[in-house]
């Protein structure tokens, strides 16, 4: 248990961004079901796929390596579609 102001400070900085980050993360692998399945709209949801990735990067929930490669699977996946 944090005595000091600053380390409770940081435990409730951990829990909104372990929140945030578990929320962008099944985000991820939820629309990537998504897009493997296809169907209509997939091209939409490719877009939006990759505004989220880059969000997420901005806000350093993810590496930028692991955005590109989040990317390219998503890439490949419209275009074999």
């Amino acid at each position: 248990m944090p005595i000091i102001k600053s380390a409770k400070k940081k435990v409730r900085k951990d829990k909104k961004r372990t929140v945030r980050n578990t929320k962008v993360l099944s985000f991820f692998k939820e629309t990537l079901k998504k897009i493997k399945k296809g169907g209509r709209g997939v091209p939409e949801l490719v877009k939006k796929y990759y505004s989220q990735i880059d969000k997420a990067v901005k806000k350093n929930v993810i590496h930028k390596n692991k955005a590109n490669r989040l990317k390219s699977t998503a890439g490949k996946l419209l275009a074999k579609k």
